[in-house]
């Protein structure tokens, strides 16, 4: 048998990109000769192993074609004839169509010179054959924009091809999302979402954000009008201010209510942070966001504007603000709240660099009225909800008195 390395561990080390996962391919092996050396067999409907040791995954060489049951709806073939040319040519872009040995790289299908020219290029016309490819076409084009890499124009019509045959409807929810995950955590997220339009994708998966495209904004607080854009500016710097995927995600949703917004009311969106749960809570379900995510966007999309105005804001009403985030149960949360809100504001043209004093502030006036606990009151005799009361009326103190020397 002649074992290779694989995938995205032979990308990455001729990108000089940091690489976890290392991924090997067996040719000319049967799965009896696997087990019989050690090797732990992991699933039922394609032949990967675990390395008894290293535990890093190993594959029979093998075929795939689609049909409507097996593998993810591919029949899978492995067997000792498989060719590692056959097994490469199954595989999506040709970046990730290289294997490596100690004889040296096997490149039948131009990867290497695809990362020089910087272009995300499929295989073969295979590529058609798996919708989730759009996606994760789109999250590589995300993980290598800050190097230039673009996506092939023969690649963007195949991708159009399969938006208009309606093949995305059917990817499941788990598997879109999980990918949408993986493109927020990566350095250029926006990029994922720029893509997916361009081949009509967004429209299809993620139409609440597709809808932003177009719609005008004031210009007094907004200079790049297009509302989509500013949701791509605001993910821009959400990443320069967080690693959080949970923080980028609430950055991307935070006006999903402009979409809502009646054309005869442009550019005006009043309302817009309450009407845009309806939209955040249809996504939010239809692709089984987790609570992390779905929360803090919810908080952020119902009150970014009261963040804005905080240095406006009387104490009554940051208090309820420190609240409703649920600063005073989980402090971190209120510190990703105040990084989407920046990520908010810095997001518009010109406005980049700004300072953003009202984080400031709301960080101050959290810390000085999570000081004001329970004990005092309960000496006092208070009991129930007469000590939440008292406890809610020093922290209105607080916050009024320090308020009186911050500015």
């Amino acid at each position: 048998m002649d074992i290779y390395l694989v995938g995205g561990a032979v990308r990455d080390k001729l990108l000089n990109y940091p690489s976890k996962d290392k991924d090997y391919v067996v040719v000319g092996a049967t799965v009896e000769e696997m087990l019989q050396q050690g090797f732990e067999q992991v699933g039922k409907d394609f032949p990967v192993f675990l390395h008894p040791e290293t535990k890093a995954e190993y594959a029979l060489a093998r075929t795939e074609r689609k049909s409507g049951s097996g593998y993810a709806g591919f029949e899978v073939y492995a067997s000792p004839d498989v060719s590692l040319v056959e097994d490469l040519r199954r595989r999506d872009l040709t970046i990730n169509a290289m294997a490596l040995n100690e004889q040296g790289l096997v490149d039948p299908y131009g990867g290497q010179a695809d990362l020089k020219a910087k272009v995300l290029r499929h295989v073969s016309e295979n590529f058609k054959e798996d919708p989730l490819r759009v996606l994760r076409l789109a999250r590589f084009a995300a993980r290598y924009a800050h190097m230039g890499f673009i996506v092939a124009d023969s690649t963007m019509d195949y991708m159009r091809e399969m938006v208009s045959s309606g093949e995305l409807t059917s990817l499941m929810a788990e598997r879109v999302w999980q990918e949408m995950q993986r493109a927020l955590g990566e350095r250029s997220p926006e990029v994922f979402f720029d893509v997916l339009r361009e081949c009509g994708a967004l429209a299809v998966i993620l139409p609440e954000i597709d809808d932003l495209f177009g719609v005008p904004q004031s210009p007094e607080h907004h200079p790049e009008i297009d509302t989509g854009l500013h949701t791509m500016m605001v993910l821009q710097q959400a990443v320069l201010l967080s690693n959080s995927a949970v923080v980028r995600f609430a950055a991307l949703t935070h006006d999903l209510g402009k979409g809502l917004t009646p054309a005869e009311h442009w550019p005006s969106h009043y309302g817009h942070e309450i009407k845009g749960l309806r939209a955040l809570r249809a996504m939010v379900a239809r692709l089984r966001v987790p609570n992390e995510y779905a929360d803090l966007a919810e908080k952020v999309m119902e009150y970014h504007t009261h963040c804005h105005r905080a240095l406006e804001l009387k104490a009554t009403t940051l208090l309820k603000v420190l609240e409703a985030v649920g600063a005073f149960r989980h402090p971190d949360k209120l510190e990703q709240f105040l990084l989407a809100c920046e990520a908010d504001s810095k997001g518009r043209l010109g406005f980049e660099d700004r300072d953003y004093p009202q984080a400031k502030w709301l960080r101050k006036a959290f810390l000085e009225a999570n000081k004001v606990g329970a004990a005092e009151f309960v000496e006092q005799g208070l009991v129930g909800k007469e000590i939440g009361d008292a406890i809610r009326q020093r922290r209105v103190e607080v916050i009024k008195a320090i308020k009186g020397t911050y500015f």
